[in-house]
């Protein structure tokens, strides 16, 4: 005979009590933030290499102009694009100016800073997310388990099925924020590794042109 007793996802819900709310909030949070990060990720391409080939090709010519253009085009939609346009607006000689290394440094710097504040917005809340949906969880749980004790000491006869079912229902608000959390963490780990894999290519790129436009110029 099968005694196993199976719940809607409905009535988990109602069984995990008052906090599962602040949880449905985070879970939507999360799930929102994930998406929209998602879909920033898709949008905005990250590629560096062919952008940075093309530059190079352009600046070996000392078209830098066309190569200002080329990037120009492209800044809607690449990031790489912003970072490498501002590099070669500061690099272009300007009225017999000579070429300043450390001054183009810092023009990258600061625009990649800028693109990568844009591309970390919101692992913020996904970190907070993925620290406050556990917490929320085990206060449920303990609040749970005070009526469950509660429970017991009002009962005339005590037996194992109150003790188990009062236990049970106080641990699901600990088990729906362990999965928000999860959710979060794999969420953050995921666009933060795509966030460094940028930043390291472009300071390669960037680097790389820098040392050429020096040597040209030199």
């Amino acid at each position: 005979m099968d005694n196993t007793v199976s719940f809607s996802l409905m009535e988990l819900f109602k069984m995990g009590g008052v906090f599962m709310w602040p949880l449905l909030a985070f879970s939507v949070a999360t799930i929102t933030i994930g998406i929209e990060r998602a879909i920033y990720f898709i949008y905005h391409s990250l590629r560096i290499d062919d952008l940075g080939g093309r530059v190079s090709e352009l600046l070996a010519g000392s078209d830098y102009k066309g190569a200002a253009e080329f990037l120009s085009a492209q800044t809607k939609r690449r990031m790489g694009a912003r970072v490498l346009l501002a590099l070669v607006n500061r690099a272009a000689p300007v009225g017999g100016k000579p070429f300043s290394e450390h001054h183009t440094e810092r023009a990258v710097e600061t625009e990649a800073a800028s693109c990568i504040n844009s591309m970390e917005n919101g692992f913020n809340f996904l970190t907070a997310l993925g620290s406050l949906s556990p917490l929320t969880g085990f206060l449920g749980t303990v609040s749970g388990m005070i009526g469950a004790f509660k429970s017991i000491a009002e009962a005339t006869e005590v037996n194992a099925q109150i003790v188990a079912n009062g236990i049970y229902e106080a641990l699901i608000t600990t088990v729906f924020g362990l999965i928000i959390a999860i959710i979060a963490m794999i969420f953050h780990s995921i666009f933060s590794h795509i966030v460094d894999k940028f930043a390291a290519e472009i300071e390669k790129v960037c680097s790389d042109l820098i040392a050429e436009i020096s040597d040209r110029q030199s």
